[in-house]
């Protein structure tokens, strides 16, 4: 078996382990909302005070109890066997797919990231090393089932429809810059995933919190599909896990941070590749087409960070610019590369 062979075996075992992560990630998801459910107070029992002041005894209520079930455990998500398989085939999945890349790497003797394929394996394993490091403060299982559902269908797509045999560089790509301009985008977009999931959990949290659920409302039109999916809207009992989860501001504020230190990177993906496009091609800026997508996501991410800083965006206003920024990346990513000629067409793809 070659080394290319050992990489893509390594691959599709780091998928499985993700497959595996994300049905995890979706029972313990599952649990916590059963435990939500069943939660209710329970009337309070009445018992015998001392007899004080002039011999009359007083009735104290007991402290309401909650149906059997640990809220604190509910709330963390993680003491349940479902939440330490999926911890720990994530954990599987990430040092599964950092080996692939290594030994893609050893196969094609270069940086494994001069095509579509080598940076969905790295985007993917970005973004799932995220994922750990941030659960382990907090874990989160909604979270854990949208990074792990989006590397799992990543990496498939890569396998099936972006991979490519591991070859030499084009000639634009034998530049140390491919290992600055390439790897710091790439870990941009892995953080940006990351921030994506979180202010999804956000607009949900958002609209339990507050109440707001288009579901809740008549609308004009379709009112009979509205009545036929009332039983999923926010603030209905299949989302009560959601008061178990960090609130929205908080949710919030780790959504900015992650999307501050993203944006930083992608910055510096504009300016590495102006300077690369200056030594390679004689120019800093000639907008191709990939060239005006990372500097539209770039555009989108500064409105949401210049928005939320000095103008008070938040909540779901700032979250929506969280997803706009993010649509344009996976638009860079795909639809430019797919869809587009231009002088950053290395996908391998015919």
């Amino acid at each position: 078996m070659t080394t290319g062979n050992l990489s893509t075996l390594l691959v599709w075992a780091a998928t499985t382990c993700f497959t595996i992560a994300l049905v995890a990630y979706t029972v313990d998801l599952a649990r916590v909302v059963d435990r939500a459910q069943k939660r209710r107070p329970v009337a309070a029992p009445v018992r015998e005070a001392a007899v004080v002041g002039g011999g009359q005894a007083t009735s104290v209520a007991e402290p309401p109890a909650d149906v059997p079930g640990d809220a604190t455990a509910a709330a963390a998500g993680g003491s349940s066997r479902a939440a330490g398989i999926a911890r720990s085939t994530t954990y599987l999945g990430v040092v599964l797919l950092f080996v692939a890349i290594v030994l893609r790497g050893v196969a094609a003797g270069r940086w494994p990231t001069a095509n579509m394929y080598e940076f969905t394996l790295v985007g993917a394993f970005v973004a799932t090393l995220v994922l750990a490091i941030v659960q382990r403060r907090r874990p989160i299982a909604f979270v854990g089932v949208v990074v792990t559902g989006i590397a799992v269908l990543a990496l498939v797509l890569g396998l099936n429809r972006f991979y490519v045999q591991a070859d030499a560089l084009p000639p634009a790509l034998q530049n140390y810059w491919l290992v600055i301009h390439v790897g710091v985008a790439i870990v941009a977009t892995g953080i940006f995933t990351v921030a994506f999931a979180t202010s999804v959990l956000q607009v949900l949290a958002d609209g339990r919190e507050h109440g707001h659920s288009h579901l809740d409302h008549p609308w004009r039109s379709a009112d009979g599909l509205r009545r036929a999916l009332q039983g999923w809207s926010v603030t209905g009992p299949r989302f009560a896990w959601l008061e178990q989860v960090p609130d929205a501001r908080r949710l919030e504020a780790l959504s900015f941070r992650l999307n501050a230190i993203g944006f930083v990177l992608w910055t510096l993906t504009l300016i590495g590749g102006a300077i690369w496009a200056e030594h390679a091609w004689g120019r800093y800026w000639g907008w191709d087409p990939k060239e005006v997508g990372t500097f539209v996501a770039w555009v989108v991410y500064a409105a949401y960070l210049h928005a939320r800083t000095t103008r008070g965006w938040s909540g779901r206003r700032a979250a929506y610019f969280v997803f706009a920024g993010y649509a344009t990346v996976i638009a860079n990513f795909t639809v430019v590369n797919l869809f587009f000629s231009g002088l950053h067409s290395y996908s391998g793809l015919k």
